[in-house]
């Protein structure tokens, strides 16, 4: 104890702010890694005039609660206070919109990764510079801005995303790292840039507009991991940590989205490693050794926080639908006067998940709150069948959740191992959804007829992932992979499951079963009953 509260004393720390979307996270490193605190906000999107979004005030508070939930929580583990520290890194949700005018004012909600509101501009943009650019991408939403006619666009001066807005009002610099840049705007791994080649397109393409900036212009400056990317300014600190205990001065790392902080979570950044993120949205990314054969849709090309090539196969809805129904179960118990813990209510409900048939006995569930652009949703839709022959019971119920969860993920992993016949030994997996030890893993690895790891990490995932970006400005003069396996990774036990025969043969029932009953989510989207409102 007295060993670490010098560590914290002196300022050998680092720190990691990551706004996830139903909590923002903070973590508090030593220089090999090892957490020493952590904090913590709750919060969650508002479907506000058709777009999900999180106000601006919100993400203030969120971030001042989460730096003083982890600063309270080195004072009563340690009894000192933070003064100062090695790095910070901020990272948040990748994609998104959020335009601002010279003056700095933001111009519209902010557009978060869960609207598929720009389904006009990703086909046409896909066409153009043929290469595939999701409805998420900051790039999508400008240019449906633009097919809109709204009035804001003729006004941007600064285009980012969450985690370069709020880089950007601690350090004043308008940057971005590689992996976050590259679900702006395409980047050309070359030059570890945006791509040259396809501004051009794109200037070209609006033109007879005659906007009063170009898109260069308007985009953040894109750094690689280690690169320079500014010192925590006097009203930064401020901002951060209103107490005033926290001084100016302290670098800050490129800001990432949770793509490239899951990578270096997992420590899957050289080529052939994977890992996949799960929570509210699911997402894998293979880093490759080439370019695919081809444009695929359902993947998304983007890069490691180092630049190296990556293929995501993204998924909107993941987690969702089973928090609301373990909910209502919890409700159901409290109503009897039952007192469960939210934990023990999930662990115990996951558990029994394992005891239901490998086809879930042929129920069928869509987990869809938002759309879901890789298999053609443009709205969400939440929904459980129960065919007349069907065995319904709790575990296939339960099963049949969790198999769904990754169903849309799994589509697009189909393409990349099986078209494109990537080959992957082992995934490493982080996210909440693993926190009930070994129920989540066996069915994504059989879902995906790969073996999945995961770390005892697992759950600290993005946090901690910037925590080790930021802790990385110390050690840049190795490259980010040696960093990782001689500093941070050298000891990290990690449980491996592999396929079960079973399940996989179940799960492959089941995703037929998925792929055939999407129509049924279409129709119902198509009544305006069952959508959300």
């Amino acid at each position: 104890m007295q060993k670490i509260k010098q560590i914290i004393e002196e300022g050998n720390i680092s720190i990691g702010i990551e706004f996830g979307s139903t909590r923002i996270k903070s973590v508090l490193i030593d220089s090999k890694g090892n957490i020493l605190a952590k904090g913590e906000f709750e919060w969650e999107n508002h479907l506000i005039d058709g777009i999900w979004t999180y106000p601006q005030k919100e993400i203030w508070r969120g971030l001042q609660c989460a730096y003083a939930s982890l600063s309270e929580s080195v004072k009563k583990q340690y009894n000192v206070v933070i003064r100062s520290a090695k790095a910070i890194g901020i990272s948040g949700m990748m994609h998104g919109y959020i335009p601002f005018d010279k003056e700095g004012n933001q111009l519209t909600f902010f557009r978060t990764w869960r609207n598929n509101i720009t389904s006009k501009s990703s086909e046409k943009l896909t066409a153009l510079f043929q290469y595939n650019i999701p409805q998420r991408w900051s790039i999508s939403h400008l240019y449906q801005a633009i097919l809109n006619k709204e009035e804001h666009v003729s006004n941007i001066d600064f285009l980012t995303t969450l985690a370069g807005y709020v880089h950007w009002k601690l350090t004043d610099e308008k940057v971005l790292g590689i992996c976050e840049a590259s679900g702006m705007f395409p980047i050309d791994i070359q030059t570890h840039d945006f791509n040259q080649k396809m501004l051009d397109q794109f200037e070209r393409l609006i033109s007879e507009l005659d906007y009063p900036w170009t898109i260069r212009h308007i985009l953040p400056k894109v750094v690689s991991a280690g690169g320079y990317a500014g010192l925590l300014t006097e009203s930064g600190a401020k901002l951060l940590d209103p107490s005033g205990g926290l001084q100016a001065g302290i670098p800050l790392c490129p800001p990432e989205g949770d793509a490239g902080t899951g990578m270096v979570a997992t420590n899957s950044i050289r080529e052939k490693s994977g890992n996949i993120s799960a929570g509210t949205s699911a997402f894998v990314m293979i880093v490759l050794e080439k370019e695919l054969s081809r444009v695929h849709e359902q993947l998304d090309m983007v890069t490691t926080p180092s630049g190296k090539l990556v293929a995501m196969a993204h998924a909107n809805n993941c987690t969702s639908d089973i928090n609301a129904w373990v909910g209502l179960f919890g409700e159901c118990l409290a109503a009897f006067g039952v007192d469960v813990s939210q934990s023990k209510l999930y662990e115990t409900l996951f558990t029994k998940a394992l005891e239901g048939e490998d086809n879930c006995g042929n129920l069928l569930a869509y987990g869809f709150y938002s759309g879901e652009h890789g298999v053609g949703l443009n709205e969400g839709c939440p929904m459980f069948l129960h065919p007349m022959k069907a065995n319904f019971n709790l575990a296939n119920f339960i099963r049949v959740h969790l198999y769904t969860a990754f169903g849309a993920m799994k589509l697009g992993m189909d393409i990349l191992l099986q078209r494109e016949q990537v080959k992957i030994q082992q995934i490493l997996a982080h996210g909440g959804i693993f926190k009930t030890r070994g129920i989540a893993q066996k069915i994504l690895a059989s879902a995906l007829n790969v073996p999945i790891a995961v770390m005892e990490s697992a759950t600290e995932g993005g946090a901690w992932g910037i925590a080790l970006l930021a802790n990385y400005l110390s050690y840049k003069h190795k490259s980010l992979e040696i960093y990782l396996d001689e500093d941070i990774f050298v000891s990290c036990n990690k449980e491996i499951v592999y396929p079960e025969i079973e399940m996989v043969r179940g799960y492959n029932e089941f995703i037929k079963r998925y792929s055939q009953g999407l129509s049924i989510v279409q129709e119902a989207i198509n009544t305006k009953i069952l959508t959300i409102s």
